[in-house]
């Protein structure tokens, strides 16, 4: 007899056990190691072969857990937070319930093992039973076996019992008997499973885990394809994005305050400070919109939609990112700016980039207030000048990014539809937002002439005539841009498409030049 058999089983359906609820054993890690360690059985191949293939949903099946993406997506009605609190006190399971009852997950997008999947299907293909036994909630499991089509049976929490670790393998014990199941799982929590198995099915699991199982029990597949989660943790962060937070050192250069190394200390500690709260909230912001990322050709690979990062990791990286900007903004004397941009970007978030035009005003504002606490830490102040061409820039800009995903192709969501996902705008809208980007663009470069003549009075060129030069060559980038839009060439945003765009720099360099001449050269004097 194994020694599983002294595990209690009670009588078990396919979603419910007969034990009382949240009643899994306090170790039941222990338990399982304890059990595994019992030594290899003699296994009969073919049998192990012919027996049901029970396969375990978060972390295995998919590449994510389903309990942290309803909460995260949850995390979006800010009125229903305070509720998820309240929700634990009835319990794991019940709160799964609930989670499942207010998020139901779209199945369809989800990030499902690839590798896993076709192991699964080959198996059906040879006649053999797949069960799908999960710790989420039935809706969810039940969600999932009707999209992949594939399994038999569905075993799951059912908003009284929470089916993990000895819990589980109680049911499965119940349901099949001792050693009559293969089992597919992830983690040391499933240790108490694979001891009541007649084999197992390794994925992605630790190698300490993996080798206690191999002591016990004969693994018939093996997936190890585990991203590296530090480089997607970094990628998710968008450091490629900071390149927008250079905006901070702008008015220390339009005050020609070159030299001045308190202007820089604070220009550079708002930098940072901005680098840390943008990165939170790009975190953030891919965590409450799972689903829409998922329905986008590009977004759909990102750390959190494709599941190369756990939704916990993201979180707990997105709050140090919070407390290290927050010491920042002190430090460069901008709380309030600071907090006035996080305020913003989590409104941003939550809701107004659903909102038509409203969304593309905000996002010119998240980019003026980064002038505002560059100017606020520097101590020299933006100018109403630099404040109007800012305005005019960032909105064009804005608008780019907005006609880009309007008339560049989407993957289907999951209702089949195509489009941009939590976005307030129709394809039909594409042609009126391309006319007010474009005239953004015209008022940015009047502004930008504007702002030419009074520095070319103010005595502090040699050869002032030569800024008149920038006025040209900032509107050809700025036409470029829509054109590249419009030719379907734009990246989704069009700072970073500039960063690596040889034009672009091209035009960067001979701004700067006409500035260095205008400062140094005598050519053409005021």
């Amino acid at each position: 007899m194994s020694t599983l058999d002294a595990i209690p089983a009670g009588p078990v359906t396919a979603a419910r056990t007969a034990e009382a609820p949240d009643a899994e054993a306090p170790n039941a890690e222990a338990l399982g190691a304890e059990l595994l360690r019992a030594g290899p059985a003699p296994v009969d191949g073919a049998a192990i072969r012919s027996c049901p293939l029970v396969v375990d949903l978060d972390g295995t099946l998919i590449r994510t857990d389903t309990l942290s993406e309803g909460v995260a997506t949850l995390a979006r009605d800010w009125r229903l937070v305070p509720a998820l609190g309240l929700l634990l006190t009835a319990g794991r399971a019940a709160f799964k319930r609930r989670i499942a009852e207010l998020a139901p997950p779209a199945a369809a997008l989800l990030p499902y093992n690839a590798p896993l999947l076709g192991y699964l299907r080959a198996q059906k293909a040879a006649g053999r039973t797949l069960v799908l036994a999960t710790a989420a909630d039935r809706a969810v499991a039940d969600a999932v076996a009707r999209e992949l089509g594939l399994f038999d049976e569905v075993i799951a929490s059912d908003g009284t019992t929470n089916l993990k670790g000895a819990t589980k393998a109680r049911a499965l014990v119940a349901r099949f008997g001792t050693g009559g199941f293969a089992y597919a799982g992830d983690s040391r929590a499933d240790l108490a499973v694979w001891a009541g198995a007649a084999s197992a099915v390794l994925v992605n699991v630790r190698p300490a885990v993996a080798a206690e199982v191999r002591a016990r029990l004969p693994v018939e597949y093996t997936i190890a394809d585990r991203p590296a989660p530090l480089v997607a943790l970094w990628r998710a962060m968008r450091p490629h994005q900071w390149v927008k937070n250079a905006l901070v050192m702008v008015p220390l250069l339009t005050a020609h305050a070159y030299g001045d190394p308190l202007a820089w200390r604070g220009a550079v500690l708002a930098f940072w400070a901005f680098c840390a709260i943008a990165s939170a909230f790009y975190l953030f912001n891919d965590l409450v919109d799972l689903a829409a990322d998922r329905a986008h050709r590009r977004k759909r690979e990102r750390a959190f939609a494709s599941g190369r990062v756990s939704i916990a990791a993201g979180g707990a990286l997105a709050a140090v990112l919070l407390a290290v900007g927050a010491a920042l903004a002190f430090a460069a004397h901008v709380p309030i700016v600071l907090g006035i941009y996080a305020a913003t970007t989590v409104a941003y978030s939550l809701k107004l980039k659903e909102l038509p035009l409203v969304d593309v005003f905000c996002l010119a504002g998240l980019y003026t207030l980064r002038l505002f606490g560059g100017g606020t830490a520097s101590g020299h102040p933006v100018s109403l000048w630099l404040l109007g061409f800012s305005t005019f820039l960032f909105l064009s800009l804005a608008l780019v990014k907005r006609v880009e995903e309007l008339t560049a192709p989407m993957i289907a969501d999951a209702d089949g539809l195509a489009g941009p996902s939590r976005r307030g705008y129709m394809p039909a809208d594409a042609p009126l937002l391309q006319m007010l980007g474009c005239g953004a663009s015209f008022a940015s470069c009047i502004v930008l002439a504007l702002f030419v003549q009074r520095e070319a009075t103010a005595n502090a060129y040699a050869s002032p005539a030569l800024l008149w030069g920038m006025v040209p060559v900032f509107l050809f980038w700025q036409c470029r841009l829509w054109l590249s839009t419009a030719r379907g060439y734009m990246h989704d945003d069009p700072i970073m498409y500039a960063a690596r765009d040889w034009v672009s720099w091209s035009v960067g360099a001979v701004l700067v030049l006409l500035v260095v001449l205008a400062h140094s050269v005598a050519w053409f004097p005021g």
